[in-house]
């Protein structure tokens, strides 16, 4: 039996010293969202994530705290198991640096390294930063402080055992010149050479002023310094000179993804270790920026990081996860705020694509009983959509390979325009009102369905429950198998005969201001919640009273949205031989075609007022309450007609 092609991507492994934020989400998610793109195209994915536990800054935490180290990480380690279950991170292992097979491997390459010369002890004295655990050197340091994280350094001299790093710096910088995928993005690549150009100092690979890592096999008043041990994940997850079978199916390793922060040691350290190993090297290092706040980057020491928890119970993990993945351009710094990530939702989410999928339910409920028709009568307007779905695929494809995540879902949303686009053109409202034109229906009714389905493979790999949530409402995918990526790019996989039935918006909308104010709890998409309350006891009105309100049968002859507001639908309503325009606000439970030709009920003699800017004449009437539904009154109803 022909074994499956592989593919293996990692994360860093985080640094457990408290609970983790956005930041490392959107690492964790971005990569996740590669490996279920990578087993939806039939590969066999390994994906690695975990937690770098050794350390003098974990060790002093520890003791500040009166705990032992192991017991001090424990419980911030299992809080990140929460974190990767409750964001749906599909890892295949979750190492720690601290587990024994782990510590075996670090202390079996040491000795190897060693042997063959490239490791050797000496006297170090250097600039340390116990937050980065790194040496620098006094040309390093910028105005004397860490050139990475900007905190203060102190000087260290002590007896550790130093790797030969210069050694192998040419055949690295050729590397990276013969591999130009090597190091992604351009900036980070030149960085790294620039770097290995001013000279490669002998990396520390040990310490003796603190116990809390792993022993150095040949001289127990040593630990392994953290970064030796701590790449060396990458090796012990797939069993090297454990499982040689399992280390020749993973290695090399497809994508190392990380922040730009720690790009020098996976792009420098790590191949130069590996060089010595006379393993080969992975085939791609990825940095991508930071996430930033006003005020600059986020971290655990400003005090300013963001809970991704907290988030999901807000908004749903798939709206968050889609954030993540649709903001931060590749290479480049993205921004959060809770502002952006509700407009977020509410542009791309509830008015693009679950817009599109309300409608088109909407729609074949009331032209073909709840039944996807199959396709009849075909014009050149559904060859442009067909197109748009085929480049959706190829652009996505090609975005994802080269680890382009926002441009993947800028990719994706063009299909979900384009459909959006293609009912305004085909104007289904109308075709419904002449039977000639049924056959013509029936293929713009299954156009629609075919984009949904399309669109729901693609953004499956950063929203993992949007295609089961959605397939509750459209029956259209056959969820005891998952769907290939490959299905997208054949049209006419939908099939005909398929059953839709109009649930709860897939992502409500979202006032961010109520948000703000605690006026509007936000729940999960497909979560409702329901309070209870004492009836109102009406006060009762004679007949009289009621009479002098006169309510009409109104057909509705054209409705669209209000621009620049987000709940009101402006409608043009005949009643008998006259015109009246209506503002209601309707807009998040309708869409205008779902109107279109229906008969209402109007109170004709309400006094007319202006709402934001359009004189409205009249109200129709509506029931319901976090879910509205306009009364409306059988076609044969003359428009004008008394309603008693």
């Amino acid at each position: 039996m022909q074994r499956k092609k592989s593919y293996y991507i990692t994360t860093p492994i985080y640094y457990p010293s408290d609970n983790l934020h956005i930041g490392h989400a959107y690492t964790t998610v971005a990569a996740d969202c590669m490996a279920r793109f990578k087993r939806m195209q039939g590969y066999d994915v390994f994906y690695l994530t975990g937690t770098d536990e050794h350390g003098q800054k974990i060790e002093k935490a520890a003791r500040e705290k009166g705990m032992e180290p192991i017991k001090y990480v424990d419980g911030i380690v299992e809080s990140i198991r929460q974190l990767w279950e409750t964001m749906l991170i599909t890892h295949t292992d979750f190492i720690r640096t601290t587990e024994a097979r782990h510590e075996q491997l670090v202390q079996k390459i040491f000795n190897k390294v060693y042997e063959q010369g490239d490791i050797f002890i000496s006297q170090y004295e250097g600039w340390y930063c116990t937050p980065c655990e790194t040496f620098f050197t006094e040309r390093q340091l910028v105005e004397g402080n860490c050139p990475d994280c900007g905190r203060e350094v102190e000087l260290l001299k002590e007896e550790s055992y130093f790797f030969n790093m210069a050694k192998y710096a040419d055949r690295l910088l050729e590397h990276i010149e013969t591999h130009p995928e090597f190091i992604q993005p351009e900036s980070r690549r030149n960085e790294v050479v620039n770097f290995i150009k001013m000279g490669l100092e002998d990396l520390c690979v040990s310490r003796t002023t603190f116990q809390w890592g792993v022993p150095v096999p040949f001289n127990q008043k040593h630990v392994v310094y953290v970064w030796f041990d701590a790449l060396i994940n990458y090796l012990t997850a797939i069993g090297y000179m454990d499982d040689e079978e399992k280390f020749k199916q993973y290695w090399p390793a497809d994508v190392h993804l990380m922040a730009k922060d720690i790009i020098r040691f996976h792009a420098i350290i790590w191949p130069i270790m590996l060089m010595a190993l006379d393993l080969p090297l992975p085939k791609k290092v990825c940095a991508h920026g930071w996430i930033m706040l006003e005020g600059g980057k986020m971290s655990k020491s400003k005090g300013n990081v963001v809970d991704p928890v907290v988030l999901v119970k807000k908004y749903g993990v798939d709206a968050v996860r889609y954030y993540l993945v649709r903001e931060l351009s590749f290479g480049q710094d993205g921004y959060y705020s809770e502002e952006m990530l509700v407009n977020r939702i509410n542009s791309d989410l509830a008015n693009d694509l679950g817009n599109l999928i309300s409608r088109t339910i909407a729609m074949i409920e009331r032209y073909f009983d709840g039944v996807i028709p199959a396709p009849g009568v075909a014009e050149a307007l559904d060859e442009d959509l067909i197109n748009a779905a085929r480049e959706a695929y190829r652009e996505a494809t090609e975005k994802l390979d080269k680890l382009d995540f926002a441009s993947y879902i800028v990719a994706t949303r063009k299909l979900v325009s384009r459909a959006n686009k293609y009912i305004d053109e085909t104007a289904p409202w109308l075709l419904a009102k002449e039977e000639a034109k049924k056959e013509r229906l029936t293929s713009v009714m299954y156009n629609l369905a075919e984009s949904i389905r399309i669109a729901l493979i693609l953004l499956a790999p950063s929203m993992p429950t949007l295609l089961s949530r959605a397939n509750r409402q459209m029956e259209i995918f056959d969820l005891s198998q998952n769907p290939s990526w490959d299905e997208a790019a054949e049209w006419g996989r939908c099939k005909a005969g398929s059953k839709v039935s109009r649930g709860e918006p897939l992502f409500p909308r979202i006032d961010l201001k109520s948000l703000e104010s605690g006026e509007q709890p936000v729940e999960s998409p497909g979560k409702k919640k329901v309070e209870k309350s004492q009836p109102a006891v009406p006060e009762l009105v004679d007949i009289e009273e009621f009479a002098r309100i006169d309510l009409r049968v109104a057909e509705v002859i054209a409705c669209e949205k209000m621009k620049k507001a987000d709940k009101l639908l402006v409608l043009r309503l005949r009643v008998g031989e006259e015109e009246r325009t209506v503002v209601s606000g309707i807009a998040q439970y309708y869409s205008p075609e779902e109107l279109l030709g229906k008969k209402v009920v109007l109170v004709a003699n309400l006094k007319p007022v202006k709402l934001r800017g359009v004189l409205s004449q009249g109200m129709i009437l509506a029931a319901g309450g976090d879910k509205v539904e306009v009364l409306l009154v059988d076609q044969d109803v003359p428009s004008g007609s008394r309603v008693k």
